[in-house]
Formats: C-alpha cells, sequence, structure tokens
C-alpha cells in the first residue's frame, strides 16, 4: 500500500512543484534548472561513484566488511536515477543522497533496522581446513608412452644433450 501511495504521490508531487516554479520563474527557465541539474548530477555522481568503488575496492584488499562501502554505492547509483529523472522533488533527494554525511545517516538507520547472523570472507576454515605433508603436492603434467622397440624418427628435442 505504501508503494501504490508513493508512486501516485511523487508524480502528483513532481507536476505540483513544476507548475508552481514554472509560474514563479517562467517555462524556459525551468526547463533550463532541470537539464542542469541532470547533467550536474551525472557529473557529481560519476565522480563520486568512482570513489566509492575505490572504497570498496580498499575494504576487500584489507579483508574488511564491505557492507557500508556497498551500501554507499548503491545509494550513488540511486541519487543518479533520481536525478536523471525529471522534477525538483527527485533532485532534491538525489542531492542529498550525494552528501556522504546523508549517506552515512540513511546506512546507520538501515543497519539499524536489519538483523546480520553471520558474515565471512572467503572460504571457511572450520571446513576446509586440512593438514599438509609432502604427499600433497600434485604436479601435473602430460606423457606419451614410447616403444623402446620403435624410437621417435626425428630425433632428441634439443632440451638434452647426447
Amino acid at each position: 500500500m505504501l508503494l501504490l501511495l508513493l508512486f501516485i504521490g511523487i508524480p502528483l508531487l513532481e507536476i505540483t512543484l513544476f507548475i508552481q516554479v514554472g509560474g514563479a520563474i517562467g517555462l524556459g527557465w525551468t526547463l533550463a534548472i532541470v537539464v542542469l541539474t541532470a547533467f550536474l548530477g551525472a557529473w557529481m555522481v560519476r565522480s563520486q561513484g568512482a570513489r566509492a568503488m575505490l572504497n570498496l575496492r580498499s575494504s576487500f584488499s584489507s579483508l574488511q566488511d564491505p557492507t557500508e562501502p556497498l551500501a554507499h554505492g548503491a545509494m550513488i547509483l540511486f541519487s543518479g536515477a533520481l536525478l536523471l529523472t525529471p522534477g525538483f522533488f527527485t533532485d532534491f533527494v538525489g542531492f542529498a543522497l550525494l552528501v556522504p554525511a546523508v549517506r552515512s545517516a540513511v546506512y546507520r538507520h538501515l543497519r539499524s533496522r536489519v538483523n546480520v547472523q553471520s558474515f565471512q570472507m572467503g572460504p571457511d576454515m572450520r571446513t576446509q581446513h586440512r593438514p599438509t605433508g609432502p604427499r600433497d603436492r600434485v604436479i601435473d603434467g602430460e606423457f606419451e608412452e614410447v616403444d623402446p622397440k620403435n624410437p621417435p624418427q626425428n630425433g632428441p628435442s634439443g632440451w638434452t644433450k647426447h
């Protein structure tokens, strides 16, 4: 029911804002603002998205919990979709999600509502740990059986001296 209200309410809010802003500053300036916010938002999403990917790679390489960088990246992606959608309310929410402090507050709120049962990175060492020894080494190779009565006619390979 909430989703239905959002799908109906947000477009109605956007239309109301378009009428109000367009009546105050004119149609040309209203369209210019919408186009300008789309280009500015795309540029900001691109730069912040690159920074979020760097943070995500850093968390993977240092074997830290990647939940927060992933959430920030998802919010940046969502803000890009909102900024490309024409409208003043969606632009406001999109630009708000590009502010790191707002993203952190949203992340903390969502994290408080989600209960994580377990988190694991890499293989489970409890189930895959085996003692290693000299017999655990496997050397992969190919062979061809040579009949000693009928040796190959092309001579030695050059790797050995006769």
